[in-house]
């Protein structure tokens, strides 16, 4: 999963890009609005945290341009927290959650899982494909009740497939999910990662849409 972090505070965005790529997400990051703004609509997110009171274009001003062009990617807004107007016109701007400053950063995870989730369609933060269980809380995946050992890109590229499952998702998108903007990408390492996770999984999950992407569903079984 890719995240963009719009904040103008060196600590404070140092912080939350530390947090988020602990926890296992690919980040962006910007310390301007127009920055921020060009980022969000040219990038493919999984979701943007956005700083209300940034320089060269604010907060506001970037979610409704990105709303007005179609950008749809889930929006978390950093207020202060006693300005309530603030929180009140990022929602009608288009935000879908906020959080006031200052705030514990373990907060801001949780509120962006739940962001992502609900953007897939999942209300729980465990995401269950047959025995495949990925708990999105600890960023751990397991198989029959037990562990699995992945890599930081192999649990991105299961964490993706899960959140979408029984889509057709093709290399160039899971290579724009699972890559920030510097690296240097190459949708044929997907192959290399989607081979070594099928071993690891060692069910027949992850099926190959011939000319198209990958496809991860349970068993009709299963089902």
């Amino acid at each position: 999963m890719r995240i963009l972090v719009v904040e103008d505070d060196v600590n404070l965005n140092r912080q939350l890009v530390e947090a988020l790529e602990e926890a296992g997400y690919v980040v962006d990051k910007a310390f301007d609005g127009e920055e921020g703004h060009f980022l969000g609509d040219t990038e493919p997110y999984d979701a943007v945290i956005l700083d209300i009171g940034l320089p060269e274009m604010d907060g506001l001003t970037v979610l409704e341009k990105w709303r007005a062009a179609g950008r749809a990617m889930p929006v978390l807004i950093l207020t202060a927290r006693d300005r309530w107007s603030d929180k009140v016109a990022g929602i009608d701007a288009g935000a879908d959650d906020y959080v006031a400053k200052p705030f514990h950063v373990e907060e801001v995870l949780a509120r962006i899982r739940a962001l992502i989730r609900r953007a897939a369609g999942h209300a729980s933060s465990e995401i269950v494909c047959g025995p495949v269980r990925l708990d999105t809380k600890s960023s751990k995946a397991s198989v029959s009740g037990t562990q699995l050992k992945l890599t930081s890109h192999e649990y991105r590229l299961l964490s993706y497939l899960m959140h979408h499952m029984g889509e057709v998702v093709s290399r160039s998108e899971l290579v724009e999910h699972l890559y920030d903007q510097d690296f240097d990408r190459d949708s044929n390492t997907i192959e290399v990662f989607v081979g070594r996770l099928r071993k690891k999984i060692g069910l027949d999950l992850i099926e190959t849409v011939r000319g198209l992407g990958y496809r991860m569903q349970a068993p009709k079984d299963a089902r």
